[in-house]
């Protein structure tokens, strides 16, 4: 019996290796078909700290014909708090949003890393 039950772990073990390798493979090849893509004219934008309300957005746009394949934000001043750093909903641009716990602003700077993506 003990025989049988370690046949069946070792079997259940080389079937989760295997199905491990499925999904790696799968992955592989979409980051290969991915990477294929037209990834020119990279280019870093920034938004200069500037103070804000506590909680306002502040937006960095791309230039035209560009999307934004990343970027970030930075809270600045005692006690900031990045609240949010996340793209435009067109992809176009990047949004940085912020806090600062006893006082009415906060520093916001952001930037987006944009390329052509076609």
């Amino acid at each position: 019996m003990r025989s049988r039950k370690l046949m069946t772990t070792t079997l259940s073990v080389a079937i989760g290796i295997a199905s491990l390798t499925a999904i790696t493979a799968s992955v592989s090849a979409a980051a290969d078909t991915e990477a294929a893509a037209d990834f020119t004219g990279y280019q870093i934008v920034k938004l200069p700290n500037a103070n804000v309300p506590n909680f306002q957005r502040r937006v960095v746009r791309c230039p035209a014909g560009k999307k934004a394949v990343g970027g970030g934000a930075e809270a600045q001043g005692n006690q900031a708090v990045l609240v949010g750093s996340f793209p435009t909903d067109d992809g176009g641009g990047w949004i940085g949003l912020g806090r600062q716990t006893g006082y009415n602003d906060v520093g916001i700077s952001v930037y987006a890393i944009c390329a052509n993506v076609g």
